[in-house]
């Protein structure tokens, strides 16, 4: 094998790697993609279950809302231990 042959062998090779490689990367988006729409449906779904009135806001009405409620006394800390897993249902 010359060596200008050899060289192609391996571009060609690097080509076939990089393109196994933007495979994999577009593959990986996606999964993340479908994991945080399925996170976010289910955390939906719960504000919704525990907060039935939200299912009639729109968008802008649900922000304003939680944020009012992050605004209570107490519920930072709330919200802190709730990240630490640290509240009781």
């Amino acid at each position: 094998m010359g060596k200008h042959q050899e060289e192609q062998e391996v571009e060609k090779k690097i080509g076939q790697l990089q393109n196994r490689q933007k495979i994999l990367l577009n593959r990986k988006r996606s999964e993340e993609h479908r994991a945080r729409t399925h996170r976010l449906i289910g955390h939906g779904a719960i504000l919704e279950a525990v907060f039935p009135a939200v299912v009639g806001m729109e968008g802008d009405e649900v922000k304003a809302f939680l944020i009012a409620l992050s605004r209570l006394p107490g519920a930072q800390k709330l919200a802190e231990k709730a990240s630490k897993n640290e509240v009781a249902e």
